[in-house]
């Protein structure tokens, strides 16, 4: 049941292609950051304290990355199934206008309302 036409999910391949490299550009830069902090090192208080921190945001931004990798992989094996651009909760279309915005969403707008007003 393909909701695009050839050009739009053409032009959306290349929009989570781009989107694949630019996560694992970012994974890559972020990697450093999750390194456990040497508590043995000779630096102050606050400055272990504030790579703590910074170690702790680090991970935080690296698992949003990979929930965002798992999506756009998704989406991938979805177009190559010929199942993408259809909502996984309603099964209805997704508009093009969102897939533009965000071509990895698995969700049509309606449905992922729905989902965060539940949680």
């Amino acid at each position: 049941m393909p909701t695009l036409d050839d050009g739009k999910t053409e032009e959306l391949h290349r929009d989570l292609l781009s989107l694949q490299q630019e996560i694992w550009r970012l994974l890559r830069l972020t990697s450093a950051g999750v390194r456990p902090v040497d508590l043995d090192e000779p630096i102050g208080r606050l400055t272990r304290m504030d790579s703590l921190q910074m170690q702790s945001l680090a991970k935080a931004s690296r698992q949003g990355l990979e929930v965002k990798r798992r999506q756009v992989q998704a989406a991938l094996e979805a177009m190559a199934k010929g199942e993408y651009g259809i909502c996984r909760r309603c099964e209805g279309p997704i508009g093009f206008r969102r897939l533009k915005v965000r071509p990895e969403t698995p969700f049509c707008l309606s449905c992922q309302e729905a989902l965060e007003a539940e949680h």
